[in-house]
């Protein structure tokens, strides 16, 4: 009996997900299991966790990574497109047109990578000015006097 293509790398699949399993297995009844509270409390550098992990991030880092991601998605189509259009006998068959071609259309592709870049930069999303937060005033009805008489007692 022959196996297939498919039948070896339906195989090596089989093979790769029982190793795995049977690693996991193994590792689950060897190992020991004492949780503790310290075990089982958030590690972040070596920091104790003070609040909770819902934290407002500020907009500029999304911003900035979603800038980074859609220049770096484009830039990934230029080594293919490179590849596909530096096709030599494709070229020597267009009399040279296919070269001249492609070349217009990657500078054209870059040129819009360009034009977005300006148009990011001029509008200021890749500015990082730190916020200058001002302190609300808050008028209280309890008099401040009081205030003071407590902090004197818990001194």
């Amino acid at each position: 009996m022959e196996i297939s293509g498919f039948g070896v790398v339906l195989l090596f699949l089989i093979g790769g997900g029982a190793f795995i399993s049977i690693t996991l297995l193994v590792g689950r009844f060897l190992r020991p299991n004492r949780p503790s509270p310290e075990k089982l409390s958030t590690y972040e550098s070596g920091e104790d966790p003070v609040n909770s992990a819902w934290v407002n991030f500020n907009v500029r880092y999304y911003v900035i990574a979603l800038i980074f991601l859609l220049f770096e998605l484009e830039l990934v189509f230029l080594f293919p497109w490179g590849v596909v259009f530096g096709d030599v006998e494709l070229i020597a068959s267009t009399g040279g047109l296919w070269g001249w071609f492609s070349l217009t259309e990657t500078f054209i592709f870059i040129g819009m990578l360009a034009v977005g870049l300006i148009y990011v930069w001029s509008s200021g999303m890749l500015d990082w000015i730190k916020p200058n937060p001002k302190p609300e005033q808050y008028k209280s009805g309890v008099p401040t006097e009081r205030y003071q008489e407590l902090n004197r007692k818990y001194q």
